[in-house]
């Protein structure tokens, strides 16, 4: 396993900025590792890859020098362990609302006397050969990234913060919006209030927040940074296909008027 040193930059509170894979594709995965990216997230919750693929867009994101981290589909210890031991940096875990969720997530991601995490062996391992390699790596290189996607866990924020093995936190607007009942009502008080209690967390704790700016939007992803925000998420590969594509469709239908 290599060392991404992803664990000491959110120590140090650096700023990285990474994105989202929702495609299965070797091709497009890779050329999202040819860019600025610090980190890429394989999204196992709202997309078709299944785990196959997920092990083989670890193996290229990894040999491109970028972290590989997957979002899981659920708090599942099942699901966390096999993207573990497909060698996934990290883990980011969605709808985490309380430090209960948070201390749930540890104990799956973390082998014993941490957590309960079961021993197998596999690419992580290196095939069964470099267990006590892996054991070493994972001691100051795992990492785990709640996320924040409820208006409950932006109340219990501080509290799952609070937990050693939690590196930082990762807002998902649309979920936390839609737990307002304002789905995609980014200027909605409810949702600024939200938000502005996220920012208060982020600027009295030491540990870093993050936010996924899902769409291509250089002012927004500025603003998120002046905001306190270093663990960013811009864009998806999908989203970044699908806005290109909408942007040359409306080029053309120009051109035929």
């Amino acid at each position: 396993m290599k060392k991404s040193h992803l664990k000491m930059k959110l120590k140090s509170k650096e700023l990285t900025i990474g994105s989202w894979i929702s495609f299965g594709f070797t091709q497009t995965c890779e050329m999202m590792t040819k860019t600025s990216f610090d980190w890429l997230v394989i999204d196992m919750e709202h997309t078709a890859i299944d785990f196959n693929q997920c092990l083989n867009l670890i193996q290229i994101i990894e040999s491109n020098e970028v972290a590989p981290l997957v979002r899981v589909g659920a708090n599942n210890p099942l699901l966390i362990k096999r993207a573990m031991d497909a060698g996934a940096h990290g883990i980011i875990v969605p709808m985490v609302n309380s430090a209960e969720d948070a201390r749930k997530a540890i104990d799956a991601i973390y082998y014993p006397p941490i957590g309960s995490r079961g021993v197998g062996l596999g690419r992580a391992q290196n095939y069964g050969v470099g267990f006590e390699d892996y054991r070493e790596w994972a001691k100051t290189e795992i990492v785990f990234i709640p996320q924040i996607e409820h208006v409950d866990g932006v109340n219990n924020l501080e509290e799952i913060l609070e937990l050693e093995e939690v590196d930082g936190f990762i807002v998902g607007p649309y979920d936390l919006s839609g737990s307002l009942n304002v789905p995609g009502e980014w200027e909605h008080s409810e949702v600024i209030n939200a938000l502005n209690k996220v920012k208060n967390v982020i600027s009295n704790h030491k540990k870093p927040g993050g936010f996924h700016v899902v769409h291509s939007n250089h002012k927004e992803l500025k603003q998120r940074i002046v905001d306190g925000y270093t663990f960013i998420a811009y864009g998806d590969d999908m989203v970044f296909f699908a806005e290109t594509i909408a942007a040359e469709t409306n080029f053309i239908s120009g051109l035929k008027k």
